[in-house]
């Protein structure tokens, strides 16, 4: 059992939330007001960061003390939204979300994950049609352990987890944001998710 902080209680949020504690963690989920988010954040050893990636750094950024020498799991895309509220371009091309708030928080473990799928698949990956793919991204080996050792927690087996090194290999996940608008437009909002193919 684990104490984790969901920063966020939107769709993603309230998804991870609910199928965490279902695994048997202790979870305390938090909005986007600044002194339940530091509340919240406080007492977790885990938090992740399910605010809409636009405000996240602003946001995680205030709560610097609150977490160092956390895990800090981002799942967030930063994005500007077209007219049709879809995502159309990245906020940090040539860099990352990831990687800011690495930058920004340098005595906290950023570890990016579960960014390249619709939100059910995050906690029931079994539910799509073809073994889909959580990508790992993070400086510190022992912070995503035990991020791989959550992501089995809600579903993931071992070989649908793979480890792409650094945070800079964040660039490349967040970067498959730009898959979701074409996908959804010719397909609709059935789960999805990137996949590797060996």
């Amino acid at each position: 059992m684990t104490d984790i902080a969901v920063l966020g209680n939107g769709r993603v949020g309230a998804n991870l939330a609910a199928a965490l504690t279902r695994a048997g963690h202790r979870i305390t989920v938090a909005g986007r007001r600044t002194g339940a988010a530091a509340d919240a954040a406080r007492g977790a050893r885990i938090v992740i960061n399910a605010t809409p990636g636009a405000g996240s750094l602003e946001r995680l950024t205030a709560l610097r003390e609150e977490l160092r020498g956390k895990i800090l799991i981002d799942v967030s895309n930063a994005t500007t939204d077209g007219p049709d509220g879809l995502p159309a371009h990245l906020l940090y091309p040539g860099s990352s979300l990831a990687e800011r708030l690495q930058e920004a928080l340098p005595e906290t473990h950023v570890v990016k994950t579960l960014n390249t799928m619709l939100f059910p698949v995050m906690t029931a990956p079994a539910i799509l049609t073809h073994p889909p793919t959580a990508f790992l991204s993070g400086e510190d080996p022992k912070a995503k352990q035990t991020v791989h050792d959550l992501l089995t927690d809600l579903g993931w087996r071992k070989q649908w987890i793979s480890d792409l090194g650094g945070i800079r290999t964040a660039r490349a996940t967040e970067a498959a944001i730009l898959f979701v608008p074409p996908v959804i437009r010719s397909s609709g909002l059935a789960p999805f998710a990137l996949s590797l193919a060996r």
